[in-house]
């Protein structure tokens, strides 16, 4: 045993270079960007074009928006500012795509990148629903660290200099606060789910997007789903240690996220999260774990000292930030001095550090809405998702890294009261706006609009194996009532769009 721990805890004699990890990480963040352009080309319209569910050129004109002055740019950077146009937003995003490619490339990573950070951030800042979630914010973050740290030139390879310890830390400490983070915020919780180790009895059923796998995983003995609840929890509270420990351990912390990262693709659809997280990982890699794949890169130039004091400089106030979010989480009385509010207040709007948690008090039933349109108000046609729970028969699917986000945002929908957004759904659906229906699998009404829209309310639990092979079923579900009466256009010359209609 003490020649095993030994090993694990052997120092290089030579120290580590980072060259290849950030050449191959950066292109691999080009990717990332590239997956989350193309995912929101193919629903911008239909989620905030002119006739979308939010348009963005009705938040930007907004009484609200303009009595804020020249605050707004502050609060909600965006060059969506100067122009809301369908067209622009269609058209921002193609730009997104192609200035990803050229980081995947390698051409001028830095300027790239720092294009892709102010892009992206255009669409969050004014986004609201659909561009509120954690992995909205992370690339962010990473994207805000990556134009810190990439190296310079048109097309700079490896780099001309080693990464600094400053830039290697940056990247670490996010991947610690990415993990510890999300394991302290489900002990704080106080959820009896994770207390108990029960969490994964539901966890797999009540998953937003759920796979095939999921519905596999939900099946299996109960002591292995109880142990893997245990599992996550280790590897979110104790794992994350690793990532400041000597090389071989810090080795190991990679394979055990990268594990962790697996099993979730497998069972459920996070969007591009967990790409994010694998390719975070690499950071905990040196340039030796990867030169049996790559070629040895040139020799760095010496670094002057003046590159070593620069790179901390902006490191610092990340590091500071980074800090106080992990400490905040234990809830400690305390009052922030003045300048560290200032910080916060100053990188609050630019999502330069986030907090980051999943599932900290776990869903331990699958309730969904199903959105239903009538001509008459008798007889009603359910529309269909591209990816949501709906349909018994149909099978759960792998979608992720696409992020369906009107799908996602049902999930959440279901679990609380109605939120303006689905009123704004609703609306679209019986004006006929034509974009709308586009985020759908199928719409039962694809000559003109229904006359009245409803949603009901459906808990849904997993078939068991035996129903499944008799009958092909995947989901059970039991109608629970009305989650919004139906509802109809309000007649000319009413304030209100929409009118209320009693019964079932």
């Amino acid at each position: 045993m003490g020649g095993f721990l030994g090993g694990l805890v052997e120092r290089s004699v030579a120290p580590p270079h980072h060259r290849l990890v950030r050449q191959v990480f950066f292109r691999a963040l080009g990717g990332i960007y590239l997956i989350a352009f193309s995912s929101l080309a193919r629903q911008v319209r239909g989620l905030y074009g002119s006739r979308g569910i939010l348009p963005v050129k009705d938040l930007t004109s907004s009484p609200r928006m303009v009595s804020m002055g020249y605050e707004r740019y502050l609060w909600y950077p965006s060059l969506l500012w100067l122009d809301a146009s369908d067209k622009t937003l269609v058209r921002g995003l193609r730009a997104g795509q192609v200035l990803s490619l050229a980081v995947m490339a390698g051409v001028a990573p830095q300027a790239s990148l720092t294009a892709l950070w102010a892009l992206y951030l255009s669409y969050v800042s004014l986004g609201r629903d659909f561009l509120s979630f954690q992995w909205d914010a992370l690339l962010l973050e990473m994207g805000l660290l990556g134009l810190l740290t990439a190296p310079v030139g048109l097309r700079p390879g490896p780099g001309r200099y080693e990464p600094t310890a400053a830039q290697v830390a940056l990247w670490r400490a996010l991947v610690f606060r990415l993990y510890f983070g999300s394991g302290v915020s489900k002990l704080k919780s106080g959820d009896e789910t994770w207390r108990k180790l029960t969490a994964c009895d539901y966890y797999y059923e009540t998953a937003p997007l759920p796979t095939r796998g999921g519905w596999y995983a939900h099946h299996l003995p109960p002591p292995v789903r109880h142990f893997s609840t245990a599992a996550v929890l280790v590897l979110e509270t104790m794992a994350p240690f690793l990532v400041f420990a000597p090389r071989r351990l810090r080795l190991l912390g990679f394979w055990l996220f990268s594990a962790l990262q697996g099993v979730i693709i497998a069972t459920g659809n996070y969007g591009f999260f967990n790409v994010q997280s694998l390719v975070l990982g690499l950071w905990l890699l040196d340039d030796a774990s990867l030169r049996r794949f790559l070629p040895a890169p040139p020799p760095a130039r010496p670094r002057p000292w003046w590159r070593t004091l620069g790179a901390w400089l902006p490191a610092a106030p990340f590091l500071v930030l980074g800090a106080n979010e992990i400490l905040a989480r234990f809830n400690r009385p305390r009052e922030a001095p003045p300048w560290l509010e200032w910080l916060e207040r100053r990188a609050r709007p630019l999502r330069a550090v986030n907090p980051y948690g999943l599932f900290t008090v776990m869903t331990v039933s699958r309730p969904e809405i199903a959105i239903e349109g009538s001509d008459d108000g008798e007889t009603w046609h359910e529309y269909t998702f591209r990816y949501k729970v709906g349909d018994p028969d149909r099978p759960p699917r792998q979608v992720a890294p696409h992020q369906p986000r009107l799908d996602w945002q049902m999930w959440f929908a279901a679990l609380g009261s109605p939120p303006i957004w689905l009123l704004a759904f609703m609306l679209r659906l019986l004006e006929g706006a034509p974009d709308v229906p586009k985020l759908l699998a199928i719409n039962p009404f694809p000559e003109r609009p229904p006359r009245y829209i409803r949603a009901t309310l459906y808990d849904y639990r997993m078939t068991d194996p035996e129903t499944h092979r008799r009958t092909g079923t995947w989901w059970n579900r039991e109608r629970l009532g009305l989650y919004l009466p139906p509802l109809s256009l309000a007649p000319g010359g009413t304030s209100s769009r929409l009118q209320w209609h009693a019964g079932e």
